[in-house]
């Protein structure tokens, strides 16, 4: 079994959500299991200059705005995994992130980036790029590697499966519909019933109406997405695919994610001796200034800070959460309106509450594992990794029952969960999590340690999507 997984970011390299912590850790997943896996990677910086080994399989020339394209094989640091890198320096050479520069603006060429990515992957699909390597799927992720699909469909005949991931619905991928010439694609992708959406090209609706099957990252992710509520727009098209669609919750890189052996940490730790959490904590509060409070609830939120993952509530919630006297924490980089109220509230409450701006993998790490619970009170969330982690390293989620929250926490057992998007309603969650921890510690440990003995690896996943890609290819097969 031969599988192709394409996408745009993949951990450590390029990271802006838990799409780069999937592409990391699901191919090494399926490969030890038994698949011949391969990734194809844009070449932004990080990636050209970390993969080792690199030798041309093919000098494609100019295309797709590009002066000069070349198709690469090389391996992945630390896993060793074969990666197909596009080395296209005028597309992907550049400062900035992988989809924005560093004004936060998207990139103006956006389209000819990432339709490239799904070009090569389709002819790596059929052959005409590396002889030497025929796969028997195609995987991939989300908008920016979706025109996989369409090109797949478009340069038939190939015996290779597509499986297109949506791993958040909310991110499509729009375009003018003026740059459709810039796609090389017959004329008749270009309609209702092709890629056009409201007047506009959609790379998500690439992917959803040519993939041979569709995942999402969780099964109830895959049934709501399918409702008006949560449908972002392309429910009518999912409904439209329903045979098609299957959710498979995500699992977490337990090697990375691993409180007894996490070099981010001050003070290690597992289920068994918990009082490296306890100085874990201790040191969360004196590293992030707050008062040294052991009563305190300590609540972190490491998150996209935007409206989806309901960090409004946060702000709405919070004169309440500090009557009540707990502590909050939070990490991450998002909309400036919401950071410029997070901002505020930090300095209005030194010693009750801090917040770092920005991406820090090892500081999330210590934030998580010092924390009592870990809030995501999203207003939607496909999958989430952040309540898993928070499991893993003893640290109760609070989570909005929605999506892959609730497929993943078991209100009361594993977490405290809540239902509607209110302040209210994650004011209460979170005084519950409170109470238990200050009137029941029993209970408290009892539900700490059922969450860090789940099976959160990456291993019942693999299985999963193993089957599916055997089903593929037997019923091309026959």
């Amino acid at each position: 079994m031969r599988v192709l997984q394409v996408a745009a970011e993949v951990f450590p390299l390029v990271k802006t959500g838990g799409l780069a912590d999937v592409v990391a850790a699901l191919p090494v997943a399926t490969a030890a299991a038994g698949a011949d896996v391969r990734l194809l990677l844009p070449g932004m910086p990080a990636i050209l200059d970390s993969v080792q080994g690199a030798r041309t399989v093919v000098d494609i020339g100019p295309c797709y705005g590009a002066l000069r394209v070349r198709l690469l094989l090389a391996r992945m640091p630390g896993t060793g995994l074969p990666a197909y890198v596009i080395d296209a320096p005028h597309l992907y050479r550049r400062g900035g992130g992988p989809y924005q520069a560093s004004n936060g603006q998207d990139w103006p060429d956006n389209l000819q980036r990432f339709a490239l990515l799904g070009w090569l992957a389709a002819r790596l699909a059929s052959g005409d790029a590396d002889h030497d390597w025929l796969p028997d799927i195609v995987h991939a992720h989300d908008w920016h590697a979706a025109m996989t699909c369409t090109y797949m469909a478009d340069h038939p005949p190939t015996r290779a499966a597509s499986v297109f991931t949506v791993h958040n619905l909310a991110y499509q991928g729009l375009f003018p519909h003026d740059d459709w010439s810039l796609l090389g694609l017959s004329s008749r992708y270009m309609s209702p019933a092709g890629l056009e959406f409201h007047g506009q090209l959609s790379f998500m609706k690439a992917g959803l109406k040519y993939a041979r099957c569709i995942t999402t990252v969780s099964p109830t992710y895959a049934r709501e997405i399918s409702t008006h509520e949560f449908g972002c727009g392309l429910d009518g098209v999912i409904r439209g695919r329903a045979g098609a669609v299957l959710g498979i919750v995500n699992g977490i890189d337990t090697q990375v994610w691993n409180p007894a052996t996490d070099a981010a940490l001050e003070h290690r730790y597992d289920a068994e001796r918990l009082d490296g959490k306890r100085r874990c904590r201790e040191a969360l509060q004196r590293d992030w200034s707050l008062a040294p409070d052991p009563d305190a609830l300590l609540v972190g939120v490491v998150s996209r800070l935007t409206g989806q993952k309901g960090i409004d509530l946060v702000l709405q919630a919070l004169p309440d959460l500090l009557a009540a006297g707990m502590q909050l924490v939070v990490q991450g980089t998002g909309e400036a309106a919401l950071e410029s109220a997070l901002r505020a509230a930090a300095s209005a409450h030194p010693g009750r509450m801090a917040l770092h701006l920005g991406y820090d993998e090892p500081r999330a790490h210590r934030l998580i594992a010092g924390a009592d619970v870990i809030c995501v009170p999203s207003r939607f969330e496909p999958c989430g990794l952040t309540q898993l982690y928070g499991m893993r390293y003893g640290t109760v989620p609070v989570v909005r029952q929605v999506g892959g929250l609730a497929d993943t926490v078991r209100d009361g057992v594993t977490g405290i969960t809540f239902g509607p998007a209110r302040a209210y309603d994650l004011t209460q969650a979170l005084q519950r999590a409170g109470a238990l921890r200050r009137e029941q510690p029993e209970a408290w440990a009892a539900m700490q340690a059922v969450g860090m003995a789940q099976d959160l690896s990456w291993h019942l996943p693999a299985i999963e999507y193993l089957r599916l890609y055997r089903s593929l290819t037997a019923a091309a097969m026959g």
